[in-house]
């Protein structure tokens, strides 16, 4: 008799639903969110689990490469479509949602989900890191020049080295300001001393990473952006092919088709938030600031021209990403010329 279970896991508690292949249930427990407790329930010789269904969470990928280690037959489900699965139940708790991904697993309704290994899960900790000092540093520059403004204080046009001297210029008059802005530039400070220090991080291991150095010859595409999608992609074999790595980052549009009713929307913006905007930016970058001519860059033009600038740059992240994908495959650089491409 093949056995299945569902994991519902919490922060402190997971609750596990063991059903039968006949769909009734075995066992049902609540136990620590450990790997440890976990693997004292599910490896009982008694049962014979066919597939063991767990949530994408914060978790996730921790609990997925322990059972995964013990050899148990383990997957990470897709979380919108296992909400809209669960959404059926009449009450919603922990003991009726792992009952209700064990069913699930039994029938094969679910839609699994790549768990990312653990160099691309700590590149990807990298990447975070660095764009939260980069959003928190910007944040407090912004600040300072709208507070400043209400005293008819112009901060201006000026660079990242220059910033802190010209606000100290501007409130050097004025020591009751000069009080209150001292904290912000202290921190402002640090921020930027430790971004810097990520930064040259992030440098060092694209320098060493030879995917990263290949898919860098690719127009608008630098080393924040080839890191991102290295982190993100983790393993290219998991896509069937190239095209479908657009629709994955939700650049693809979204259709809705029912009856008389058939038509296009916007894009799905489904998948990596990060990874999207990283190729928005790259595309951005090739469109409009790169001087360089390619047959990419004509072909985002022509649409730019039928279509308007902002199709143009979506539609041109997409086509990134589907190169990218297949200069990472086929061990190729990127080709400027359509005639060296044939």
């Amino acid at each position: 008799m093949e056995h299945f279970a569902g994991l519902d896991v919490s922060v402190k508690q997971t609750s596990v639903c063991i059903v039968d292949d006949t769909g009734g249930i075995v066992r049902e427990v609540k136990v620590a969110s450990e790997p440890e407790a976990l693997l004292a329930v599910l490896k009982n010789g008694v049962y014979h689990f066919k597939r063991i269904g767990l949530e994408a969470g914060p978790l996730s990928q921790w609990l997925f490469s322990a059972l995964a280690e013990a050899g148990l037959p383990v997957i990470c489900v897709e979380t919108r479509h296992m909400r809209v699965v669960l959404q059926a139940q009449i009450n919603k708790t922990d003991r009726n949602d792992a009952r209700g991904i064990a069913r699930m697993m039994r029938v094969g309704l679910y839609r699994p989900v790549h768990v990312k290994t653990l160099r691309s899960q700590k590149l990807r900790m990298l990447l975070t890191h660095r764009k939260l000092l980069q959003s928190k540093a910007i944040a407090i520059e912004n600040d300072l020049r709208g507070t400043l403004r209400n005293f008819g204080l112009k901060v201006g046009m000026v660079g990242k080295l220059k910033f802190e001297a010209r606000i100290k210029e501007l409130v050097e008059k004025l020591p009751d300001l000069a009080v209150l802005v001292e904290p912000l530039l202290v921190v402002r400070r640090v921020l930027r001393q430790q971004l810097a220090i990520l930064h040259r991080r992030l440098l060092a291991i694209v320098r060493e990473d030879e995917v990263c150095r290949r898919l860098m010859t690719v127009p608008g595409v630098g080393p924040v952006v080839a890191l991102t999608y290295r982190a993100t992609v983790d393993v290219p074999a998991r896509f069937r092919n190239s095209k479908a790595v657009g629709a994955v980052f939700g650049l693809t549009p979204s259709k809705y088709q029912s009856g008389e009713i058939n038509r296009s929307g916007a894009i799905s913006k489904c998948g990596d938030e990060m990874m999207r905007v990283m190729l928005y930016e790259a595309a951005q970058i090739l469109l409009v600031r790169s001087t360089k001519w390619s047959w990419l860059k004509a072909w985002a033009m022509k649409i730019a021209r039928h279509r308007g600038v902002k199709k143009a740059i979506v539609a041109l992240a997409r086509r990134l990403a589907v190169i990218m994908h297949r200069i990472w495959v086929d061990g190729t650089e990127f080709r400027w010329t359509r005639e060296v491409a044939a």
